[in-house]
């Protein structure tokens, strides 16, 4: 009996450790996938996209900030319907103007300049699955007034992410007008997905400008 009762105590003992080295084993892997999932190329990508896109909208001034849809390389400006009380503009590209200079000192009033609405300007558009981001001084601006080729001189282009779609019928960037005129939230929606595996990330994001001038 006491041969039979060690047999069985021993086997029973493989069985719990085989169970609890199963158990380790699957949390590992989860685990793992878990914080490669929040830690992956995709997440990184889409967390510099939102803190690039967040910065600059809150640096902005909401009363030149332009939408625009891309047609074979020309940037045309979107027009909201200005006969609906309020109404969504979406477009493949948003260009924010902002101020990266600091008031003249010389000047003991400060006072700045009315007609001096921006130096600078970030263009984020969607080009061929890649998120990208232009950095030039203001004016001339992205693109010429009306319309036309985006400008490429005295610019500095960053790809922000790449592999980045969006919905069939949206468009990446959006945002709500009243009157034909913007609410300074401007809105991001895109999906950046993993060309190994598969997986996908929603970049779904906003941004308010809250710099008005001049008033």
């Amino acid at each position: 009996m006491t041969m039979v009762e060690l047999v069985v105590a021993g086997t029973t003992a493989v069985i719990l450790f085989l169970a609890v080295g199963v158990l380790l084993d699957g949390g590992h892997r989860a685990w793992l996938q878990a914080y490669a999932s929040a830690h992956g190329r995709e997440h990184e990508a889409a967390e510099t996209v939102r803190s690039a896109f967040g910065s600059m909208g809150r640096r902005a001034n909401r009363t030149t900030y332009v939408l625009y849809r891309i047609e074979r390389g020309l940037f045309k400006p979107v027009a909201a319907d200005s006969s609906k009380p309020e109404s969504v503009a979406s477009g493949d590209a948003v260009e924010f103007r902002y101020w990266d200079v600091k008031l003249d000192k010389s000047d003991s009033h400060q006072v700045m300049d009315t007609d001096k609405t921006a130096t600078a300007y970030a263009l984020f558009y969607l080009d061929n699955e890649r998120l990208k981001v232009d950095y030039g001084p203001y004016p001339p601006g992205a693109v010429p007034e009306g319309g036309g080729r985006r400008n490429t001189t005295d610019v500095t282009t960053i790809v922000l992410a790449e592999n980045v779609t969006v919905d069939e019928g949206l468009k990446p960037f959006s945002h709500t007008a009243s009157g034909g005129v913007g609410r300074g939230s401007v809105r991001l929606n895109a999906t950046l997905t993993n060309p190994d595996s598969g997986e996908t990330t929603r970049i779904l994001t906003g941004v308010l400008l809250r710099n008005i001038w001049p008033r």
